[in-house]
């Protein structure tokens, strides 16, 4: 049989729906020598439009469907069929797909959606001798040829009777399946009634009991979530089949994933409270620093007042060339502002002046507000010159050119 990149397509055509005059075939031979091309020329009737899939195969004499073709061409469709040269066309099968038996063979034409259209008369595949070159006048020839003409009818008849059987059992197969689908929609039919059944219960409750208003609304919003989820799957499956079982099995469902959210919220709930008891861990934490910080802030002023420093006024050293190696800490960019004083050194306590209000020896809070006061001003700790606070870039210059 013919290799093809595509196999044509072929139904099993009843002979009541096939039209084999819609295609003629012309100049049709009693039969073609083996190893040679055939030619077949066909011509298209009046109302017969071809279509792009339409092919033309050899079958055996006494086929039964379009499947059993033997090998098969595809037509060329004509550019303008209302020219009358364009509804006469031919295609050629090649020697090499041809049948090699003496059978007797027809051309068929089949359009796309495996209809035959057209039947030609039947030929043989074999060598030619002398008696066909002879014009058949003997009676004995005739004789022969009304046999061969017989058998054909029979074969014809044998066709019918079995393409009668085959439409008997199609209509069969059309009355089953037209009470099954007169038994699927009495089945949807129920189906929408207990629905409709269920929506006006539904309904009666909403009106018989106030105190429960809002909880039927509840229910009511998961009814019709559950009844749009059930139309969706009927659409997607394709079938009318739906059973009250498949409601609750999505009502279940629902149920479920109502519980894993309810889980998943509890957990959540669990971790925010884990973070809060965190948080309030970390403020308390927070706090005490920030106290320690500050107790370290006030004990930080307390010796800066106790060497007569000030901190907002100490100035920033600038490192020098010389001064980097072992005296100055490379952490600090503008110098340690300790660096000098003598650690070793201790005020002596004749050198604390009194307060002038409590009269204490040692450091007070009156002392430090003193000293604060005394902070507006800001004073070169090199060479002592004292500059008003708003002239605070002023002393800056200036104590930088100490260290130039």
């Amino acid at each position: 049989m013919e290799k093809t990149v595509e196999d044509p397509p072929t139904s099993a055509v009843l002979l009541d729906h096939c039209h084999f005059s819609q295609v003629i075939f012309n100049s049709v031979e009693k039969f073609y020598i083996p190893g040679g091309d055939v030619t077949c020329h066909y011509t298209f009737t009046q109302h017969f439009i071809p279509r792009r899939k339409d092919w033309i195969g050899i079958f055996r004499v006494g086929w039964k469907t379009t499947r059993e073709y033997y090998t098969f061409m595809w037509v060329n469709l004509p550019i303008d069929l209302n020219n009358e040269s364009a509804k006469q066309q031919e295609v050629q099968f090649k020697a090499y797909y041809l049948p090699k038996d003496d059978e007797y063979y027809q051309f068929c034409y089949v359009d796309q959606d495996g209809v035959v259209r057209g039947a030609s008369i039947p030929f043989q595949f074999r060598p030619e001798n002398e008696e066909d070159i002879l014009v058949v006048t003997t009676q004995e020839e005739l004789e022969t040829l009304r046999s061969i003409n017989k058998k054909l009818e029979l074969k014809v008849k044998e066709q019918e009777d079995y393409w009668e059987t085959e439409l008997l059992q199609l209509k069969e197969q059309n009355q089953k399946m037209s009470s099954e689908n007169k038994e699927m929609g009495i089945r949807v039919d129920q189906l929408q009634a207990q629905l409709s059944t269920q929506e006006k219960e539904m309904e009666k409750l909403v009106q018989g009991d106030q105190d429960k208003t809002e909880q039927l609304e509840h229910l009511k919003k998961e009814n019709d979530h559950l009844f749009l989820s059930l139309t969706e799957q009927r659409k997607d499956q394709k079938k009318l089949e739906q059973t009250v079982e498949e409601m609750k099995q999505n009502e279940t469902t629902a149920m479920k994933k109502q519980q894993e959210l309810m889980d998943e919220n509890f957990e959540l709930s669990r971790r925010l409270s884990e973070k809060k008891i965190i948080c309030n861990v970390l403020q308390r934490e927070k706090e005490r620093l920030e106290g320690e910080n500050d107790l370290l802030q006030r004990e930080n002023s307390r010796l800066l007042s106790y060497m007569g420093l000030d901190f907002n006024s100490l100035p920033y050293q600038v490192p020098t060339s010389d001064e980097g190696g072992a005296g100055q800490n490379p952490g600090l960019v503008y110098g340690n502002p300790y660096s000098g004083i003598q650690e070793s050194s201790s005020p002596s306590p004749l050198s604390i002046e009194k307060c002038p209000i409590c009269k204490a020896d040692d450091i007070c809070d009156h002392t430090l507000e003193q000293q604060q006061m005394q902070a507006l001003c800001l004073n070169c700790p090199i060479c002592g010159k004292t500059f008003p606070a708003r002239e605070k870039q002023i002393f800056e210059d200036h104590v930088f050119c100490h260290s130039l």
